[in-house]
């Protein structure tokens, strides 16, 4: 009997000893922590001024991705302490510098939030508009990024045109300009092959409206006299021939178009009646 009892209790340690075991590997598969939750090792708080200070320090060595993080950490630390504005207009600079236009947008969108009035917000618009110019795609690409360069440039230059930035932002918009004209020229130029002459002269003529600046605008205005005589509508075609000739006298589109026209026994010659004809200079 004792023989017995004793191989009892020995196969029931045995259980509990396999199921504690068990218990153990679960618990550390399943992550679950049997002795509480884990500590979480705290961050420790650096000054303000020091934090800034080791962040422009990166930048010098241009240790850039470095100084974003110090930089975010000063945020996170002092988002009250006077430092932090030029943290925050740090990491939309910081950010740019190393082409990571996404994320600079974004920073700048967070400084001129928190601070629209702060004495930096010319220069922040100016980066952001960069940022976007930056970005552009080639003509046969939609064209957003150009509007969106334009909307931030324009955005400066009204609201501060003395800025040292305005200048430059002005170089600028006339590239971002000159995309947006070349996209509609590149779809013209693909409706007027494949014969959708009205649906290439509209886009056209938005050229000719819209992006008078532009290094298109000759070859529009060509375009223009070559649709409009397509579609058998000669008065629009003389008259794009004749403001494109007042112009631009010298140039290659117009020699074209003067002969394009002759062809067909006509001579460039203003309509008054023409939505063209107010475009001579």
């Amino acid at each position: 009997m004792i023989v017995d009892a004793i191989g009892v209790y020995t196969g029931r340690t045995a259980r509990f000893v396999t199921m504690g075991l068990l218990v153990v590997m679960l618990a550390g598969c399943s992550g679950f922590n049997l002795f509480g939750p884990p500590k979480i090792k705290e961050e420790p708080i650096v000054p303000a001024a020091a934090l800034y200070q080791s962040a422009l320090d990166d930048m010098d060595r241009q240790r850039y991705m470095t100084a974003i993080e110090t930089l975010k950490k000063l945020e996170r630390q002092h988002p009250r302490d006077p430092v932090s504005e030029k943290a925050k207009l740090m990491e939309v600079y910081a950010n740019y510098r190393i082409g990571e236009f996404p994320e600079a947008i974004l920073a700048a969108d967070r400084f001129l939030a928190i601070y629209p009035s702060g004495k930096d917000v010319p220069y922040v618009l100016y980066l952001k508009g960069t940022a976007y110019y930056g970005q552009i795609k080639d003509i046969t690409r939609d064209q957003q990024l150009s509007r969106d360069a334009i909307d931030t440039y324009n955005l400066l230059i009204s609201n501060y045109p003395q800025s040292d930035y305005a200048d430059d932002a002005k170089e600028k918009l006339l590239v971002a300009y000159d995309q947006l004209a070349g996209k509609e020229m590149s779809v013209g130029r693909y409706y007027l092959g494949n014969g959708q002459y009205t649906a290439a002269i509209n886009r056209f003529r938005v050229v000719v409206e819209q992006w008078q600046t532009s290094t298109h605008i000759e070859e529009a205005l060509y375009r223009l006299t070559e649709g409009y005589l397509l579609l058998g509508l000669t008065n629009e075609a003389t008259t794009a021939a004749a403001v494109l000739g007042h112009n631009y006298p010298s140039s290659d589109w117009y020699k074209e178009a003067f002969e394009l026209l002759g062809k067909q026994g006509l001579a460039p010659a203003v309509n008054d009646g023409s939505w063209m004809a107010s475009l001579r200079k």
